[in-house]
């Protein structure tokens, strides 16, 4: 059992109908997707892999080695006690806005991980789009969703993270299981290095590395405005011995002010599991709950939220 790959290209051709169901597919059956033929240039795609192989290891690598997850494992190993670490994540991670400041010494870095984001954000906009067409919305409803003034725009984050080799990992996850608080999620990872799984039909599945695809995943959100058509899916990144795996995941997001709720044309309940409306709410305040809540079941979230 494999996630769906998709030929992107093949929108514009004698096959877009038959794109468009599989993309309906991957959003309803699997929350996940792998695109081909997105677009981005190969030789940017190879850019952003070296640069952010090259920054970890002249500016990460060695203070990982002093980091609390390397601490706490080696204490653990210690005391012998079999038990896991159960509420940290063997996971080097910095996060690139717009306007925050990027840690990085490398005009290169900076310069590439710019162009690349650019490109992502079309990308993901262009998704967006078949997202409204297979859902019978007007074009651009998520995108006008996500930004609902001039003054309040979407969220655009990328999340480098890297995976270093771990000499125990089986006591410690990657990345803790957890469904993504957003909206569409567009992830560059590792070609030599597995470790993301999803969980389906109670399975955690492999998502296999294919050479420069994009890794298309839905969040909460989507999961909203879709009234559970598309559901956002539970999953994780295992620590591996061996390699040190390198994602590079882009998350454009609502934004904090912005208002969500099942699109009016969706509202009718969709299965006997979708028994009550999801709410409406202000995505920030969406986030205040998911920050104390990421790696809990998501419904309880909505419950939350909705009360406020």
């Amino acid at each position: 059992m494999a996630i769906p790959v998709i030929d992107f290209s093949n929108l514009d051709g004698e096959e877009r109908a038959m794109t468009m169901a599989h993309i309906a597919n991957g959003c309803e059956e699997w929350g996940f997707f792998q695109l081909v033929n997105h677009g981005i240039p190969e030789e940017l795609l190879d850019r952003v892999k070296r640069v952010c192989s090259e920054w970890y290891k002249s500016e990460r690598e060695e203070g990982f080695k002093n980091s609390t997850p390397v601490k706490l494992l080696n204490d653990l190993v210690e005391l012998k006690t079999g038990e896991k670490l159960e509420n940290v994540d063997w996971e080097d991670v910095i996060t690139l806005l717009d306007d925050n400041e990027w840690p990085s010494n490398s005009s290169e870095f900076k310069e590439t991980m710019k162009e690349y984001r650019s490109e992502l954000k079309k990308l993901a906009e262009k998704v967006m789009e078949v997202m409204d067409e297979n859902l019978g919305l007007q074009k651009g409803y998520i995108k006008k969703a996500f930004n609902p003034n001039e003054e309040n725009k979407a969220f655009f984050g990328t999340k480098v993270s890297h995976y270093p080799p771990c000499p125990q990992p089986e006591l410690v996850n990657g990345l803790r299981a957890h469904t993504d608080a957003g909206g569409v999620i567009l992830l560059l990872q590792d070609e030599k290095v597995k470790g993301l799984q999803i969980l389906k039909d109670g399975q955690w599945i492999d998502v296999e590395p294919l050479p420069n695809s994009i890794v298309i995943n839905t969040g909460d959100q989507i999961e909203v405005l879709s009234n559970g058509r598309y559901k956002s899916v539970w999953h994780r990144v295992l620590a591996t011995p061996d390699g040190n795996r390198r994602s590079i995941a882009s998350f454009y997001n609502p934004s904090l002010k912005a208002t969500i709720a099942p699109a009016p044309e969706l509202k009718e309940p969709v299965t006997k599991e979708v028994d009550e409306a999801y709410p409406k709410f202000v995505f920030g305040d969406y986030m205040s709950v998911y920050a104390k809540q990421k790696f809990l079941p998501k419904e309880p979230r909505f419950q939350a939220v909705g009360a406020m």
